[in-house]
């Protein structure tokens, strides 16, 4: 365990302390990055909401088109279904001819 007595030095030198024992160097990392981020997130995240709201706008922008889209590609498809299907109905309904029985006339 190291000695917690470490006398007079500066925050500066105790970092860098810290910064060339190997087993500190994870602490050390995190430490400063946790220290970057509480600096810039008071500067950062006042930036990032209009992005983030730009971004959730374009989103669901693209939603409500890719909606339409496809309503109009599923009327396309029942158009074309209830065509097929009242082609079908009326070949069935239509009289199918019988050719006539007497095949020697001419």
């Amino acid at each position: 365990m190291q000695d917690m007595n470490q006398g007079q030095i500066g925050l500066r030198a105790r970092v860098e302390q810290l910064a060339n024992n190997p087993s500190n160097r994870v602490v050390t990392r995190a430490l400063v990055v946790g220290v970057t981020a509480a600096v810039v997130a008071p500067v950062v995240l006042p930036l990032a909401k209009p992005l983030a709201k730009a971004t959730i706008k374009a989103g669901v922008t693209l939603l409500e088109k890719t909606k339409m889209a496809l309503a109009e590609t599923m009327e396309m498809v029942a158009d074309i279904a209830a065509e097929a299907r009242a082609e079908v109905q009326s070949a069935q309904a239509a009289p199918v001819a019988e050719p006539s029985g007497d095949a020697n006339q001419n």
